[in-house]
Formats: structure tokens, C-alpha cells, sequence
């Protein structure tokens, strides 16, 4: 049914292999190798590489292989093996490193908020807070009224100075903050596939006809950044890290095109 070309193989295997220790022999493998964020005491950077080899579920790794064993092998008969693996590389970290900038971006405009409100706490600004910051919270709204109608309050300013410190702190030093799984190297995989066969017709459920590659990525891509942008509560995908895939696999397919241009 699939054409497992080599470095397709390998890559589903030592997925494969990583899950497995991950949820039975080393559960201390998901905290050291996710991607947490710089300046974490649980960083280090041995992690832009191993979160790639890492996965939250079994219907993680399912949907992450399933794309590298449907779009991989194509790209690899036509950039052979080593070339294939280094874009996957490649786009793998480029993806980590392009979403620890936007999560630090995002970190610092949260500290920022949480320097404000300490500067001049208000009711409507511990609202705004959390309804930016972490929308799926619940029973804020209760102390975000107590503290407009009584502003002066000191037990409602500790309160809620309270409540936006352990936010903060928790988005920082959590554990819970880590990224994982192969979505960034996918992403440029499957950027460079339309790149390379634009008009290679894709039948994707539950579309009824079936999809050129090049709208079927645009699409993705709009979509991801729209929801990127536009965050709903519980959501916890790295849309970013997605985003960034896509973004360094333009950027290697144009480098090794004007490399090749300039050689010949």
C-alpha cells in the first residue's frame, strides 16, 4: 500500500521506538526531551532536537507518520536519502527555534501586563488578563468584579496580584509548558511537496473530489494562522511551531534552487 523508501522507514521506526520508551520503559524522556521554553529551568538544548521524536498520544504519533509515509517517500526518491533527512532536520528545528521566539515574544507582552497590573491594579485589567492570557480560566470574573467595586480594597489587590503572579509563573516554570512531537518537520514536508507537485490531486477526507497539493497546503496554512492568532480556550497546539515548518522549508527549497542555479 505505502512505498517505505529508507529514511522514511527509519524515521517511522525511531518514532516508533522513542514512543514506546516514552509511555513504558524511560516516562522521564517526555520531561527531558520536550521543548521548553529558554530561560526554563527545565530548557536545555539538546531539546530543539529530540521534541521532534516525541509525541503526546498514540493519536499523535498516528497523525504525524501517516503524513511523513504519504508525502516522505516521493520527496526522497527525488532528493535521495541524506538530503531528505537533513530537510526533515532542518525543518524540525528551524520550527522549535521560530516558536520559542513567538512564545518568548508572547511570555515577555504577559510580563509586561503583569508589571501593569502591579503598577495599577483594576478590576477590568485582572479581567483583560486572564481573557488574553488564559481564556480557559474560570472564577476570575467574581474577584474582577469585587475589585472594581471596591478598588482600594487591600485583600482584593493581593488577591488578584496573587492570581496573575502564579499565571505567570506557571507559564514560565511549568512543566506543563513543553512542546513535542514531529508537527514542525511534517509542515516543511509538506510544503516542500506542493512546492515540488503543485498539482498532484490529494483526496482528503471528508472533501467528496478531490484537492490540488498547492491549495490543499494554502489552505492548512491560513488555517493554522488563523488559528494561531485567534486562540481558543484548551487549545494547545504549537500553530507557531506548524507555521515555522512551513516557513524554513521555503526557505531551504529556495537556498538549495539558487545554490543548484549558481552551480550550473
Amino acid at each position: 500500500m505505502f512505498n517505505f523508501t529508507p529514511t522514511v522507514r527509519n524515521l517511522l521506526i525511531a518514532n516508533l521506538v522513542f514512543f514506546l520508551a516514552q509511555t513504558s520503559l524511560l516516562p522521564l524522556l517526555t520531561q527531558v526531551g520536550s521543548l521548553y521554553p529558554i530561560g526554563s529551568p527545565y530548557f536545555y538544548p539538546w531539546q530543539f532536537f529530540t521534541y521532534m521524536f516525541l509525541h503526546g498520544s498514540w493519536g499523535h504519533l498516528f497523525s504525524n507518520m501517516f503524513g511523513l509515509i504519504v508525502f516522505g517517500p516521493l520527496l526522497e526518491q527525488r532528493w535521495g536519502p541524506s538530503r531528505f533527512l537533513t530537510f526533515w532536520l532542518i525543518c524540525g528545528v528551524g520550527a522549535g527555534v521560530l516558536h520559542q521566539g513567538v512564545r518568548a515574544y508572547e511570555t515577555h507582552r504577559m510580563e509586561q501586563a503583569q508589571q501593569e497590573f502591579h503598577q495599577s491594579p483594576s478590576g477590568a485589567d485582572f479581567a483583560n488578563f486572564f481573557e488574553k492570557y488564559l481564556p480557559e480560566a474560570q472564577g476570575y470574573e467574581t474577584l474582577a468584579n469585587a475589585l472594581a467595586r471596591d478598588p482600594n480594597n487591600p485583600e482584593y489587590i493581593e488577591a488578584t496580584t496573587k492570581a496573575i503572579d502564579g499565571v505567570v509563573d506557571e507559564v514560565t516554570n511549568s512543566r506543563r509548558g513543553g512542546m513535542l512531537g514531529a508537527s514542525g518537520a511534517l509542515f516543511g514536508i509538506l510544503f516542500a511537496f506542493a512546492y515540488l507537485f503543485p498539482n498532484t490531486k490529494l483526496f482528503i477526507f471528508p472533501l467528496p473530489v478531490p484537492i490540488a497539493a498547492k491549495y490543499l497546503v494554502f489552505g492548512y496554512t491560513m488555517l493554522e494562522l488563523y488559528q494561531g492568532i485567534h486562540r481558543t480556550p484548551g487549545d494547545n497546539v504549537a500553530h507557531f511551531a506548524h507555521l515555522g515548518g512551513l516557513l524554513i522549508g521555503f526557505i531551504v527549497l529556495k537556498f538549495w534552487q539558487e545554490s543548484r542555479e549558481r552551480f550550473y
